[in-house]
């Protein structure tokens, strides 16, 4: 069988970039190797975070590139994807996060700890709080969903055991047999690195497996308390945060880069008993609306680069997605844009496709390079 370009991985990147080929009049063919959003890989989940608060410029300034991404698939498909919904962000690195939307252009206020709790009851702060206004709750799921539907068709599920360049043609090895092609794109998370090793590719990282949990108010009188809950972020130091769920009345809550190794092969989907202990501890904390025992627990893996930033660049005639650290997905329809600028080797003809948002290249920084000795 032969495609032009075959993506490995239907994850939001995969699928992401997908889109981002079949709506410049590209063949596309998407391998994985189960259903889309199926629990082993980091795209699964009901909802994610989207925010321009970092406390580097850099991520701000790409934040916002990629809030036009969301705006035009959100255009193009007719759904909202995006909730606009308040950010606090506090702790030990908030003022970094402030200075970093400065300097990037962004209007930033910051609030005390007892107008945020006045505005915001339902969360309780320390100390100064900034304000985000232009963040939203992802609905992560029918993100998937839409790109799956908008994207290239998607192969049965079948495990990827191989990915080779063959002369002119990029061989993909699977279970069900061979696939060739033009290019190949290759964001399978964690077992990119596994993957990309059989084409003579070294690629530095890691998996980790964290849990998330699902809170519930607490108490008659607090039903109608998800309708005012904003996202938090607690940035620095041990990284909590949380998010209302859309069209539900439940609340999100992990801690980001809480969990522990895993071997991508073999996910343990299980409650974590640490995890577990760590997020009661955070919702006591934040949250005294809701139920700190939750009404459901969710695992999820993360794609971890040794420097937390994504890898996104082309090596020959294969494309790499990988590396999104946890913070991946708000990025996921630009990063889709950059592997297909790279897997098409693309010049301006490709950002002027009609109807579509206008993206050049990754920045350099992202490259595999940066690891080299």
């Amino acid at each position: 069988m032969h495609t032009e370009f075959a993506i490995v991985g239907g994850g939001l990147l995969g699928l992401s970039a997908a889109w981002a080929l079949t709506k410049r009049g590209h063949e596309v063919l998407v391998i994985d190797q189960a259903a889309i959003g199926h629990i082993a890989g980091g795209s699964h989940g009901t909802c994610r975070i989207f925010r321009l608060g970092y406390e580097q410029p850099a991520y701000v300034s790409l934040a916002m590139q990629a809030r036009d991404t969301w705006a035009e698939l959100e255009d193009v498909s007719g759904e909202r994807l995006l909730h606009p919904t308040p950010q606090l962000t506090f702790g030990p690195q908030m003022g970094q996060v402030r200075d970093a939307l400065e300097q990037a252009g962004v209007p930033a206020e910051t609030i005390d700890a007892a107008e945020a709790a006045e505005r915001f009851p339902g969360v309780v702060v320390s100390g100064p709080v900034l304000l985000e206004q232009r963040s939203a709750v992802i609905a992560a799921d029918r993100a998937l969903a839409v790109l799956a539907r908008l994207g290239g068709p998607i192969s049965e599920p079948t495990r990827v055991t191989a990915v080779a360049e063959r002369g002119s043609l990029v061989r993909v090895s699977t279970a069900d047999g061979d696939i060739d092609a033009d290019r190949v794109i290759v964001c399978a998370g964690p077992s990119t690195a596994r993957l990309l090793a059989g084409a003579g590719i070294t690629l530095p990282g890691s998996a980790s497996m964290e849990q998330v949990a699902y809170l519930a108010p607490a108490g008659a009188g607090n039903g109608a308390l998800q309708d005012g809950m904003p996202i938090f972020v607690h940035y620095g130091g041990e990284f909590p945060y949380g998010l209302p769920v859309p069209g539900s009345d439940k609340y999100k809550i992990g801690i980001h880069f809480g969990g522990p190794p895993v071997d991508p092969d073999r996910q343990d989907h299980t409650e974590n008993a640490r995890l577990s202990e760590q997020i009661e501890q955070a919702a006591r904390r934040f949250l005294p609306g809701f139920d700190p025992n939750p009404a459901a627990v969710e695992r999820c893996i993360y794609d971890n680069s040794p420097d937390t930033d994504f890898i996104v660049d082309r090596i020959g005639s294969i494309v790499i997605g990988t590396g999104t650290s946890g913070h991946g997905f708000k990025f996921g329809p630009l990063i889709g844009e950059w592997l297909a600028w790279l897997a098409t080797g693309a010049d301006g003809a490709h950002a002027a496709a009609a109807g579509t948002t206008a993206v050049g290249p990754p920045p350099p920084w992202l490259a595999l390079s940066r690891f080299a000795a």
